[in-house]
């Protein structure tokens, strides 16, 4: 007897989603669809027309979850459902599932602080013939938990202003801490993460030129009177023929500061600087941070090293893994919806057990389906 994929602990969480089509004309039903286009996904397939042909070569396993009375959708019927499905509802299952993830983790787990980096990456290849920009997609990425939270669309890098809010209205951020780029460094996603009970870690440029100069004058102040709450650790790198030495200062201290720039609930600001030596070069960079939350110098290096993972396990992943970047989906909101799809792929490798790569993952998935069924029901 077929196990229906509504009753899987994923697909559960998207029986809510509409089917943008006329009821009286749907032949292959909505949560079978859904099911060829995560599955193909999980399984290596870059297209439409190779989920399709995926589909019809493993039907005896998709309907180990639904009927599929019909067979499989032809390739133009999955793009025409995927790119009609409405974005906000998939978005919002898709958080619902996350949450229960989260929430099923052990109390050892979720009680310590979970980091969530906030960062956007654009599908290059998603801009309309007629002029249209690529898509923007913000993300939200637990670090510790290594689990994609949610995300938002924009079109533009220049407008993860206007999406990053939104995003965070989506997470439970109470007790967390939240790092976000330079691009999000304004004072009202400051108070809205203060207000949520919850820390921020704020990276900030040169392009907000008096607070950038307050921090960089202040932390200069302590280390040339070694204290003024002051803390550093320092740390290096080396590797083929390029040394880093990394100085983390954080600064406690911030009372001028506050008086001056009245930020939303400051704590401390911190300052990395870098001094890379290549071929006989060094150069110095130097990024400065808000902080509410005050913390150790050693913790302050931990959180921005942290930030980076949402560079590294997922915007990589989906350029290098997934091909996002390759990805020719244009019309309604396919670009959009196939981003998710492709998140929720993302959570499930990364959710299994062996010590593969996600490539080798993913092609595992396309070679076993016994495989592939542990990730769909989370036992993999």
């Amino acid at each position: 007897m077929a196990v229906t994929a509504a009753g899987t602990g994923l697909l559960a969480h998207f029986s809510a989603l509409e089917d943008p089509r006329q009821s009286g004309k749907v032949l292959y039903p909505l949560p079978e669809i859904l099911l060829v286009v995560l599955c193909g996904t999980l399984s290596g397939c870059d297209d439409f027309v190779e989920m399709a042909l995926w589909g019809r070569e493993h039907l005896s396993f998709l309907r180990s979850f639904e009927p599929f009375a019909r067979g499989i959708a032809s390739h133009d019927t999955l793009n025409d459902v995927v790119r009609a499905l409405d974005p906000a509802l998939f978005e919002d299952c898709f958080v619902s599932w996350i949450n229960s993830l989260r929430g099923a983790a052990g109390a050892e787990e979720i009680a310590v602080p979970e980091t969530i980096a906030i960062d956007g990456k654009t599908m290059r290849r998603s801009g309309s013939r007629r002029g249209a920009g690529p898509l923007h997609l913000v993300s939200a990425w637990a670090c510790g938990q290594r689990l994609v939270l949610a995300q938002e669309a924009v079109t533009g890098k220049s407008n993860e202003i206007t999406a990053i809010p939104r995003l965070l209205d989506q997470l439970v951020l109470k007790g967390a801490l939240v790092t976000i780029d330079a691009m999000g460094c304004q004072r009202a996603i400051a108070e809205q993460i203060v207000e949520a009970e919850a820390d921020y870690v704020l990276a900030i440029k040169g392009n907000q030129k008096s607070l950038y100069g307050s921090i960089q004058r202040a932390i200069a102040e302590g280390r040339a009177e070694d204290g003024f709450g002051l803390d550093m650790v320092r740390t290096e790198d080396a590797d083929h023929g390029r040394n880093e030495v990394r100085r983390h200062f954080i600064l406690h201290d911030v009372s001028t500061l506050n008086r001056r720039h009245a930020w939303p609930g400051l704590g401390a600001v911190g300052m990395v600087e870098a001094e890379v030596e290549r071929d006989g070069k060094t150069t110095v960079t130097r990024r400065c941070f808000l902080c509410s939350r005050p913390m150790s110098a050693a913790e302050f290096a931990a959180v921005v090293r942290s930030h980076w993972q949402i560079e590294n396990s997922l915007h990589w992943v989906l350029d290098v893994v997934f091909r996002d970047d390759h990805a020719r989906v244009r019309k309604g909101y396919g670009a959009r919806n196939m981003g998710l799809i492709k998140r929720i792929a993302v959570n499930l490798l990364k959710s299994a057990t062996d010590k593969n790569s996600l490539k080798v993952r993913r092609k595992k998935a396309s070679w076993s389906t016994g495989y592939l069924h542990s990730l769909i029901i989370g036992t993999a």
